[in-house]
C-alpha cells in the first residue's frame, strides 16, 4: 500500500527503510526495503542518475557503488507527451503490523501486508449493521536483537504451545489497570486466556545468557525463538534462533537506525581544481561517467571525451584523472574492494576533515577562512575557523532493534534488502544539504596541563564507570571517556545555546561535530558547529559571521557566565554530584543549562558535565575556562 506524503530526509532516518510510521488516516506502516524502491511504470523514462550523490569518502567507508537520494514525487505535466523524466516514482509502505482487532467485540484478524483498504470487523455480532466496525492495529509486536521484527504470536501465547491445535477466534480483551496485566487473550474455541504481563521484558536464562520472557514462557513445549521475519522486505523469514522479544510498536527500542555522515573533503592528490569538479558534476556529463564505470568498470578518457567533447576540452588528461579520482575515489576505494566489514574508528574517519578544518581549503563545497583570535581567546583556544560553506552527506547503512549496538556494514545493509545484488549495482539511500559553521580547536599546552590534574581525572572517571555499566548492560561499543571529550562536548552545547540568541537559527538547526583524540602524536581537540537542515533555514550567513574577533570573544564570555549559574542551581550542580541524565551519564548538566534536541547532540546528551567548563561551588578553579576569557 502506499499513502501519505514524507520529506526526502526522513527517509534515510528517522523513517527509513524498516522503520514504523503513521499515515495520515491512521494505519501504521513499515517503509519498504530498497528493492522496491525506484520502480516505474514507465521504465523509459527512468533516470537513476539524477538521484546519484557523490561523496567519495562515504563511499569507500560503507564500500557502495553508489549513494541515492530517495525519489521524489513528480506528478506527470500536461502536455508533455510522456517524455517527463522520473514521474509517479515513490517509496511503498506495508501495512504493519498485520493484526487489527475492533474496539467493539475485540476480535483478532490478520490481514496482508499489502492490504489498502481499512480493515473491517467480520464478527457475527455485527451481521445487522449496514457499516461493519473498522479494526484497529493492535500495539504489540515482535523483535529480536539481529533487526528482524513479526507480528505478535497470539495464538502460540494464549495456548502455551508452539504449534497450537485450537483454531478459535482469538480476542484482545481489557480488564482494566494500568499495567500489562490488564490486557487479556481469550480464544472462544477452547476459553485459554493469558495477560499480556511481562511480555516486554528480557531476563537472564539459568546459563547467564539473556533470553526474554516471550521467548523463554510463551510455551511448555521448549522456546519460542525467532524465524528471522523482514515484514518490510515481505521475507516471512527463513530461520534466526535469537531470543524474540514483544515489544510496542510505538517504543524507542523498535527502530535504531545507523546512519553515517561525512563532510565533504576535496581530494588533494593530482590537484583537482574546483573548475574540473564543476564541469564534472553536471548531468550531461554525471550521467556518462556513471554509465561508464557501471558497464567497463572505469573511465577510459578517450571515451568520455568522445561523449561529451566540448565539455572536456579545456582540460588535460591529467586534471581529468584528478577530477574523476576526486568523485569516484582511487580504484582500490571503489565499491568492491573489502574493507572486512567494520567500520574505523570515529577518531580515524575525521582526521582528514580534522586537518582541512585547521587549514583554509576553498572549494565549491567547503570554503574555509581565517578571521584571527581575539587576544582574550588566545590562552583557551588554538584557532576559530569560519565555514562558510560545507556539504554533508547522510546515509542510511542499517538499523538495529532492541538495542542501539554495534552493526556491521554487511550485515545492516542485508536487512535492508531482501536478496543481496552484485557490488557494481550495490547503493545505499542517503541525503545531501549545505551549510555554514564555526571551528573551535582548544589551546593543546593549555588542554595538556588541565588534563594532568588528578581532582579533573577523578571528576571524569564518575562519567566513565556510569557508562561502562550501561555498556555493558546494553552491548553499546567501548567508548573511552575522556576530560577532553566531556569538556569538548560540554563546551559545544554551552556554546550552541547562546548562537541560538544571537546568529539567527533555531536550536534544533545547528549541530555539533566533535574531533576528539588522546592519541599520543595524533591528539585531537575541535568542535564544529554547523548547520545541515535541508528545510528553509539553509545557509543565512549569521553563524560564520559570529566567528570575527568582534564577536566571537563575547559569544564565550556570555556562554561561560551563563554555565556558572543554571537556572535550576543550587540543584543541577548538587544533583550533578551522584550523576543525572541519561544514563546518569552526566554531571551537572540538565535542561536548563547544558542540553541540546537530540538532533544536534551526538552524544544522545550523555558525557556533559559545566563542572568541567567553569568549575563547581566546592571547587571554583577546577573547570578549564574556571576564569572568565578575558581574565585567562
Amino acid at each position: 500500500m502506499s499513502g501519505g506524503r514524507i520529506r526526502r530526509a526522513q527517509l534515510v532516518s528517522p523513517f527509513g527503510v524498516g522503520a514504523m510510521s503513521i499515515l495520515v488516516n491512521g494505519t501504521s506502516v513499515v517503509t519498504a526495503g530498497l528493492d522496491s524502491w525506484f520502480r516505474s511504470d514507465e521504465p523509459g523514462n527512468l533516470y537513476i542518475d539524477e538521484f546519484v550523490v557523490e561523496e567519495w569518502r562515504l563511499q569507500d567507508r560503507l564500500n557502495v557503488r553508489q549513494l541515492r537520494l530517495p525519489p521524489d514525487a513528480r506528478t506527470p505535466l500536461a502536455g508533455s507527451g510522456g517524455a517527463q523524466r522520473n514521474v509517479k516514482l515513490t517509496v511503498p509502505v506495508l501495512r504493519f503490523p498485520r493484526s487489527s482487532f475492533c474496539i467493539y467485540c475485540k476480535l483478532l484478524r490478520e490481514s496482508p501486508l499489502s492490504m489498502a483498504e481499512p480493515v473491517r470487523c467480520t464478527d457475527k455480532r455485527h451481521a445487522d449493521m449496514k457499516h461493519k466496525p473498522v479494526m484497529s492495529q493492535v500495539p504489540f509486536i515482535a523483535i529480536c536483537e539481529r533487526g528482524h521484527m513479526d507480528d505478535f504470536p497470539w495464538s502460540p501465547w494464549v495456548h502455551h504451545a508452539l504449534q497450537p491445535s485450537c483454531g478459535g477466534d482469538l480476542r484482545l480483551l481489557s480488564r482494566g489497570g494500568g499495567t500489562l496485566a490488564g490486557q487479556v487473550v481469550h480464544c472462544d474455541g477452547c476459553g485459554a486466556n493469558r495477560t499480556m504481563e511481562r511480555v516486554l521484558e528480557g531476563i537472564t536464562d539459568d546459563e547467564g545468557r539473556d533470553n526474554t520472557v516471550l521467548s523463554r514462557s510463551l510455551s511448555r513445549e521448549g522456546e519460542f525463538n525467532c524465524v528471522g521475519a523482514r515484514p518490510w522486505a515481505a521475507d516471512p523469514g527463513s530461520g534466526c534462533g535469537q531470543p524474540l522479544r514483544g515489544a510496542l510498536r510505538s517504543a524507542g527500542n523498535v527502530y535504531f537506525p545507523k546512519v553515517e555522515s561525512a563532510i565533504f573533503l576535496p581530494r588533494q592528490e593530482g590537484g583537482a581544481s574546483a573548475e574540473v569538479l564543476e564541469v564534472l558534476r553536471l548531468p550531461e556529463a554525471n550521467s556518462r561517467i556513471q554509465l561508464l564505470h557501471e558497464l567497463l568498470g572505469g573511465i577510459p578518457l578517450p571515451k568520455l571525451r568522445d561523449q561529451i567533447p566540448e565539455l572536456l576540452a579545456p582540460f588535460s588528461d591529467e586534471e581529468l584523472t584528478a577530477g574523476l579520482e576526486a568523485i569516484l575515489g582511487p580504484p582500490t576505494n571503489r565499491p568492491g574492494h573489502d574493507n572486512g566489514g567494520e567500520l574505523t574508528s570515529v577518531a580515524d574517519w575525521r582526521r582528514p576533515e580534522y586537518d582541512l578544518l585547521r587549514a583554509t581549503p576553498k572549494d565549491p563545497d567547503l570554503t574555509i577562512t581565517d578571521p584571527g583570535l581575539p587576544d582574550s581567546l588566545t590562552q583557551s583556544l588554538s584557532r576559530v575557523r569560519r565555514v562558510e560553506t560545507l556539504r554533508e552527506t547522510r546515509a542510511l547503512r542499517g538499523f538495529t532493534r532492541v538495542r542501539d549496538g554495534n552493526l556491521r556494514i554487511s550485515d545492516g545493509k542485508a536487512l535492508l534488502r531482501r536478496n543481496p545484488v552484485p557490488p557494481e549495482r550495490d547503493w545505499l539511500p542517503a541525503y545531501v544539504v549545505k551549510g555554514e559553521g564555526i571551528y573551535v580547536e582548544l589551546n593543546s599546552q593549555s588542554l595538556a596541563t588541565w588534563e594532568s590534574r588528578d581532582e579533573v581525572r577523578d571528576r571524569v572517571s564518575r562519567i566513565a564507570t556510569s557508562f561502562a555499566s550501561v555498556q555493558q548492560q546494553r552491548g553499546l561499543g567501548a567508548r573511552d571517556v575522556t576530560p577532553r571529550l566531556v569538556l569538548l562536548h560540554t563546551l559545544s552545547h554551552l556554546l550552541i545555546n547562546r548562537l541560538v540568541y544571537t546568529c539567527g537559527y533555531s536550536s534544533a538547526s545547528l549541530r555539533e561535530r566533535l574531533y576528539v583524540s588522546a592519541e599520543p602524536g595524533a591528539e585531537m581537540a575541535g568542535v564544529l558547529i554547523y548547520t545541515a537542515a535541508g528545510d528553509s533555514e539553509g545557509t543565512m550567513g549569521g553563524l560564520v559571521r559570529m566567528a570575527l574577533p568582534q564577536n566571537i570573544g563575547p559569544v564565550f564570555q556570555n556562554a561561560l557566565d551563563g554555565a556558572r549559574w543554571c537556572s535550576t542551581d543550587p540543584v543541577c550542580m548538587e544533583l550533578g554530584e551522584a550523576g543525572q541524565g541519561p544514563d546518569s551519564c552526566n554531571l551537572a548538566a540538565c535542561h536548563g543549562c547544558a542540553l541540546l534536541p537530540e538532533t544536534s547532540c551526538e552524544e544522545f546528551n550523555r558525557f556533559l558535565d559545566r563542572g568541567l567548563v567553569v568549575g563547581t561551588f566546592k571547587e571554583p578553579t577546577l573547570g578549564f575556562f574556571s576564569l572568565a576569557p578575558d581574565e585567562s
